[in-house]
Parts: structure tokens; sequence; C-alpha cells
């Protein structure tokens, strides 16, 4: 079919829904629901069979909604209403959760039932990463039978009236405010994961007001409630009537003082506000009983080593780009034959920190510190020769964080990840030695296609054309016990130092032909000009994103992807257009 997605911003779960529709053989085109008349000319434009809207902040016209089927994709079991149904989930800690395709009408989430898909809730986990998770997948499950349904016909969808209705309205921030003095620290966690990536919480800090963002226990710290009592790469703990928490970003808000600032690293955002209190290592291994924070970890089954990390927001800055080279390096001394790099659940990474450099006092040579953070990071990985590298996603990967993946020997994705491994959306050349592994892994033709196109692809579509060698089933949150399981096979299935000694001797070949420092100036030559061209786009791609500003041509971007069924996809060694 031809289906058209509307949605209010093109985000993770859309970019999903459109691949895994695409994969499917429909033709599928995407329009942002920012207004009511700009929705009506997608229609007009793009005769679609079917409407789905995987997120919406704004109601489909009455126009639209009677005249085409509307698909709508509300976070919530049957039933469940309003506009903070997953906020007021996680605030709750309900064990059981679900997400229900319904048809659009006038009255919100109350047509009748297409599909609906539950999940088991994970405990400890924000809403962010819930949504990209659990609730992506169950809602990819829900909308692919809702189009499976409708192309079929003849199924009748169920009125909501056989559901016990329970609305959710919109939990307010007099709702969210933690009493600092009053709640014990479980209540905190829960507050501030049910505001985790929006809208945060708002809090008093150090004389400002702020918005707070993640949340995670500490078991040693202790302090008056309220009280900044440490940092930790970037993060602040604070003390809690009966503990302590660790909250990573925060963001400034607006007032007297002055314009709302972006969510930032919570040491960055609070400058010289931050009170003189102790720097904490971020210890890379520990106890298993330990209750505390790190975004980067060390340990080691046999002779697997896992370097585990997680940064907000899977953005790197120039000093995590550092701290993660730092540790890898440690990595790289250990007795191990296999270093398996990536996270537990949720983001792999999406490259360089554009709000850090926003941020920045001088924006250029802070992308161009960051950019060759990044690339001294890949670079160690592309010249580890003396044992195996395994990428392993747990979940999306973006510009410089897939070119990261694809510099590992092995990339093991979780089947429920989406890749955009290109950077023009950003005006962006790239670098991370993209002109080297991309094309090693995919051929030229298809790394030329995907830089150009430029649109999301599902984790088996990546597999198809080679940027994926093992894509990893399941739920999130058995992804790093399957990716341990499939390390130690790995190592028990084959001769790793024969396969150590093919990789050296490849490296040293690539070597002579081209050296890696070629590769490398020649990208950065690029993007110097770019970073330190004030009137290039990056610049104004980069603040409309950190801002969380509209960006100009969206919608023609959005239309450059219309029409695509993913069925086309260029297949390394086969010789065809690659549309994905």
């Amino acid at each position: 079919m031809h289906i058209l997605l509307v949605s209010s911003v093109f985000n993770s779960l859309t970019q999903r829904v459109f691949a895994e529709l695409g994969d499917r053989g429909h033709t599928v085109a995407a329009a942002l629901a920012d207004e009511d008349e700009s929705v009506r000319a997608a229609v007009r434009r793009h005769r679609p069979e079917l409407i789905v809207a995987p997120i919406l902040k704004s109601a489909i016209p009455r126009d639209v909604w009677s005249a085409h089927t509307c698909l709508i994709v509300h976070p919530g079991p049957p039933g469940d209403r309003g506009p903070s149904s997953l906020d007021r989930m996680v605030q709750e800690s309900c064990s059981h959760w679900g997400v229900t395709v319904l048809q659009a009408e006038e009255e919100f989430d109350a047509g009748a039932v297409w599909a609906a898909v539950d999940f088991a809730v994970p405990p400890g986990v924000g809403k962010s990463g819930l949504y990209r998770g659990e609730v992506a997948d169950a809602a990819v499950a829900a909308v692919l039978l809702a189009v499976e349904r409708f192309a079929a016909g003849g199924w009748t969808p169920q009125p909501q009236e056989g559901f016990a209705v329970c609305a959710r309205p919109y939990l307010s921030q007099d709702e969210r405010r933690i009493d600092w003095e009053g709640q014990p620290t479980e209540s905190v966690l829960r507050t501030l994961r049910a505001a985790d990536s929006q809208p945060g919480v708002r809090d008093e800090l150090l004389g400002a007001q702020w918005f707070l963002y993640g949340g995670y226990g500490e078991d040693r710290l202790r302090g008056r409630p309220g009280q900044v009592l440490a940092t930790r790469a970037g993060a602040i703990c604070r003390a809690t009537v009966d503990g302590a928490v660790w909250i990573p970003q925060l963001r400034r808000r607006g007032g007297p003082d002055g314009p709302p600032g972006i969510k930032l690293p919570a040491t960055v955002a609070l400058g010289d506000r931050l009170p003189d209190v102790p720097d904490v290592p971020a210890p890379l291994e520990l106890p298993e009983h330990r209750r505390t924070w790190s975004d980067i970890r060390y340990t080691e089954r046999g002779e697997a080593g896992f370097l585990r990390f997680s940064f907000p927001g899977g953005a790197m800055s120039t000093v995590q780009c550092r701290r993660l080279l730092a540790a890898y390096r440690y990595a790289r001394s250990r007795p191990t034959s296999l270093i398996v790099l990536g996270g537990e659940r949720d983001f792999f990474s999406n490259g360089i920190h554009l709000h850090v450099i926003e941020a920045a006092a001088d924006p250029a040579q802070e992308s161009w510190e960051n950019i060759n953070a990044l690339d001294d990071l890949v670079e160690a990985v592309l010249t580890t020769t003396d044992r195996l590298v395994v990428a392993a996603l747990p979940g999306n990967a973006a510009a410089g964080g897939a070119m990261l993946a694809l510099a590992a020997d092995e990339v093991w994705c979780r089947a429920g990840a989406v890749l955009n491994p290109h950077y023009r959306l950003m005006g962006l050349y790239g670098s991370e030695y993209w002109t080297y592994s991309l094309p090693r892994r995919v051929g030229s033709e298809v790394a030329t296609e995907l830089m150009a196109r430029a649109a999301p692809i599902s984790a088996a579509r990546a597999r198809e054309i080679g940027l994926v060698d093992r894509l990893v089933p399941g739920p999130p949150q058995e992804f790093a016990g399957e990716v341990t399981r499939m390390a130690a096979d790995l190592l028990g299935e084959c001769d790793v130092h024969v396969r150590i000694a093919v990789k050296k001797s490849a490296r040293e070949h690539d070597e002579s032909v081209k050296p890696l420092a070629a590769y490398r100036a020649e990208e950065l030559e690029r993007m110097r000009r770019t970073f330190w061209t004030p009137d290039a786009p990056y610049h104004a791609l980069r603040a409309a994103f950190a801002h969380k500003q509209p960006v100009a041509n969206a919608a023609e971007r959005l239309d450059e992807l219309s029409g695509l069924s993913a069925r086309h996809v260029l297949i390394a060694g086969q010789k065809a257009v690659c549309q994905i």
C-alpha cells in the first residue's frame, strides 16, 4: 500500500515505523503535523490509501480523518487516555503496560481499536528508555498488525466501550515537584524517571530555576536533603532524606535572569554556580552489590572484555570521547582476546555532542575538538590488531556513532534498533574514517547512496546491506545477557588467533594502499571548512536542534523520503538503485 505517516516530529519511533513499513514492501510518505493545512496539503499531494500517526501533539483535522482511515499510536493499553500516559505509568511503577493503535475520531484516544500489544515494564528504566525500547517494540508490532488487517479488508476495529476507560490527564510540574525534605530516594527516582527526557522536573537549585533530567541511586554519599554532595563525569549527586541520587543533565529555566537554556551535562550547565564539592572518580569496575552511577564500565568474562557505556541522548562530548578512549586503552591492556564495545540498552551513539558545542564560547573550536576526540577513539578501534572487537548496539546509532560501530570487526545489533549512517541532515560531510569503513562494508555505490539519501534504516535492512553482521532478537532488557552469551560462543566456535592474524594482515594491506591518516586528513579538511564558515548550514541546524526550534526545510526534507519502499536496497556486490 501507499501509506502516509503524519507525525508532530520525525522522532525515533516515527523513523522505525517508516523503515519497517518500507521493509515490508509498502511505499511510505512522511509529513509533519505542525498545522492543519500542512496535513491537508500532504494528503492531497500523496493521496495515501492509509494514514498512520506514530506521535501526535495535536489532532488530525476532522475533514482528513472523516475521509481517510487514520490510525493513531497511543502509548497506553486500550481504554487508557491522556497526554501523560507514559509519565504516569513510570511514576506509578506499573509492572505491565501496552500500546494501542486506534482509529482517529473526534475525542482524543477514544477511537475503535485496530491492534494492541502489551509488554512487561522492567524496573528502574526511565520514560525515554522505555519509549525507545519496549514501547517502540510494542508500537511497531501493533502498527504492522493494524496495517495488515486494514490491507486484508474485512476487519472490524473494536469499539472502546468494551474496555475500562482510564483517563490520565497532563502531568503538571506542580505534580512533579520533588520534596527533598520529605520524599525518600525511590520516590525521587520515580519522579525523575517519569520526566526523562521530556519535560524534566522543575526545581530550584543554587539560587536558580532548573529542569532536572535523569536519576540514578547512590548508596554511599549522604548529606542534607537537596544538597549537592559531589560531581562525577559531568553529573551532580544530590542528597535525599535517606540517601542520594545522581542527576546527569540540567537545563536552565527561562525567567528574569535570562532566556531558557539548553539541556547540558549538569556541571557544564551550572558553570560558576557549581559549589566546591568533591569530584568523585567514575570507576570502571564496580562490585555487583554497589548502587551508584557511572556512564562507562568494564567487566570481564573469561577471554572477553565488555566495555559498556551509556551517554544521555547518545551524544558524546569531547570529554566523554576522551574518557571512553582512556577506558578502551585500559580494556586493550587486559589479557583478553575479544573486546565488546557498547551499552546494555538504549542508544549506542549519535556522534558529537551538539548541545555542548552550541553552549561553548567558541562553537567552531569545540566542534573541531569534539570531532578529533571521536576520531581518536575510532582510530584506536580500527588499529586494534591484537584481538577482535565487536560493537554491540542495544539501540539506535547515527552519524559518527554509526561509524564508531563500523570500526569494529563485527557489529551486533538489537533487532529493534534504527540506524542513520549519514551526516547530511546536520549539514556535515562527516569524519570518523567513514570514507574508509563504510565502503569497506557495503561498497562504494551503497555508501554514496546512504550518505545522499540520508534515510533511517532498520536493523534488518542494515543486516542485508552489510552494515550489521548479526541481529540480536528479544526485548532491550535481555540484550546485555544475550551479547555475553554470543561473545562466549564466538570465542568457542572459531580459531580466534587465526582470525586476529588475518585481521592484522588485512589492516597492513589497507594501510599500504592508503594510510588511515590520509582518510582522516581529507575528511577533517571538509569539516574544518564547515566549522569555520559562519554561514554554513551546520551552525543554524545545530542551533535549531539544541534549542528545539523548527527547521526551515523540514517538510521538504520529509518529501525527499516520500514514496520509498526499502525493498530495493542495494545488496553488497549487486548493481541496483539503493532506495531506503
